[in-house]
């Protein structure tokens, strides 16, 4: 079937077919859970293949783990969230009663990313499953062994018309783009989510943009565990190999206090993976293509006098290309703002490290640029905390840690501004994919027919005993 038969026969059956039953939707979701349980190795190994160096167990924390965690929570909460809500009645409209209805939107497009293949693929579907929706998945064609695994277990889990994966490259994307879907939910860069977006306009398309962004990490003068800090700091950055979208971009840190920790960061790096050379825990960076535009990110950042410091050992297996595409950790000082370095999302093993005179530096520093999808915040002075976080407007926190915010089920996960539009996760993920209907029962003894015309001193009257009550 083409990606337009796919669409119009789910859209057919949202339209003709009964919303799920809760039985329903608890059914889609136990299938989902089955299909991560059941065929786990298969799901490790594409993606294995895809980046050629990542192993299983970095697919399980960081993919794998959090894809339970959310069907865990929405399992236990869909009988309350999916239960109609009453609302206060004013007054003036009493004896009448209002309550909003929750209902499914209907057919829901999730476009994924390669970085974490099976979590922002997967747990959009999953939110929006629960919801009532039907969905149609286009994962990334960059890891292409994932993509078509993804569409044969979909296949063999659910009907087409309750869940299907369209596969293809850019030219299938755009035309994924451009399908009226009741919601549009991307993953991805901020310059394509801009040409998602653009697409979904044409047909009135909601939708939800999870981008990226220079997501700062702040070391404030507070801050007395250093080498803790670092830990936290080399574990955010590096995971996955640094291709992850709230992964710290820069460090903005006391001047005075770079080389302490550059010290810091290599023993860190050395504690997390004594060795990158073919290490299964650091994984490779996707592409060649991926590969050499961080290479000239450093290259250029060399040329214009700043300083890099590998902090690994480089690697030096042969002609390996899986391993030769497994990047060392690197500290960039002396980045000026007019490298690309410092103007495009880095997404890959590279902290740029930027001192500053003072906390109020740092603020400026971050908000002179585009929203950030992450922030974070080391220190122990909570006063100083709290003028950051009240200084700064970011998708997300975490604080004395990195990328915490995001595994917390009852925190909403998305960006503002350049770095995203709209957020998921939890109870604000199934809303986001919910519409809320607004429905007022009238009373037979409802007294509305005193403010109907013709207009004269009666209503005069009514009209100022109900401006009392305002």
């Amino acid at each position: 079937m083409t990606v337009q038969d796919l669409f119009q026969a789910q859209r057919a059956r949202s339209r003709s077919a009964e919303p799920p039953s809760l039985a329903e939707r608890h059914d889609r979701l136990a299938r989902l859970a089955r299909l991560l349980d059941e065929r786990q190795a298969e799901l490790s190994g594409a993606v294995q293949a895809d980046f050629g160096i990542r192993g299983r167990r970095l697919t399980e924390i960081s993919d794998l783990f959090l894809l339970r965690a959310m069907l865990g929570d929405l399992r236990r909460n869909l009988a309350r969230w999916s239960r109609p809500r009453r609302v206060r009645t004013p007054l003036y409209l009493m004896p009448g009663r209002g309550h909003i209805k929750r209902q499914p939107l209907g057919v829901v497009g999730i476009i994924g990313p390669w970085n974490y293949p099976l979590q922002l693929t997967l747990g959009p579907a999953a939110a929006a499953l629960a919801a009532g929706n039907r969905v149609m998945l286009k994962p990334s064609e960059i890891t292409p062994h994932t993509s078509a695994l993804l569409a044969q277990l979909v296949a063999a889990y659910f009907a087409p018309d309750e869940f299907t994966v369209v596969q293809g490259g850019a030219e299938v994307a755009a035309e994924f783009a451009a399908l009226p879907f009741d919601h549009l939910f991307f993953t991805g860069s901020t310059a394509v989510g801009r040409k998602v977006a653009e697409a979904a306009a044409r047909n009135l398309t909601p939708t939800t943009l999870e981008l990226g962004g220079k997501s700062p990490c702040i070391v404030d003068a507070s801050c007395t565990d250093l080498e803790g800090a670092a830990l936290k700091i080399a574990h955010g950055k590096l995971l996955n190999g640094g291709q992850t979208c709230i992964a710290p971009d820069y460090l903005l840190l006391p001047r005075g206090r770079e080389q302490a920790f550059a010290q810091a960061y290599r023993a860190a790096v050395a504690q997390l993976f004594p060795r990158i050379d073919g290490n299964p825990d650091y994984a490779a960076i996707v592409t060649e293509r991926h590969h050499a535009r961080l290479q000239a990110l450093l290259d250029e950042a060399r040329a214009a006098g700043a300083t890099v410091e590998d902090v690994a050992a480089p690697v030096t297996s042969g002609t390996d290309g899986d391993a030769l595409r497994q990047m060392p950790p690197t500290l960039v000082f002396g980045a000026t703002p007019q490298l690309r370095l410092m103007q495009e999302e880095i997404f890959g093993p590279i902290l740029p490290v930027l001192p500053c005179d003072c906390a109020q530096d740092a603020v400026a520093h971050i908000n002179a640029g585009e929203r950030p999808l992450a922030l974070y915040w080391f220190g122990d002075d909570h006063a100083a905390r709290e003028a950051v976080l009240r200084g700064s407007v970011s998708g997300g926190v975490t604080v004395n840690d990195t990328l915490l915010h995001i595994a917390h089920d009852g925190l909403p996960f998305g960006g503002v501004g350049e770095s995203g539009l709209g957020a998921y996760h939890g109870e604000t993920g199934f809303l986001r994919f919910t519409h809320q209907k607004s429905v007022f029962v009238q009373s037979r003894w409802a007294a509305g027919r005193l403010l109907y015309p013709p207009y004269g001193t009666r209503f005069d009257r009514v009209m100022a005993f109900i401006r009392r009550l305002l």
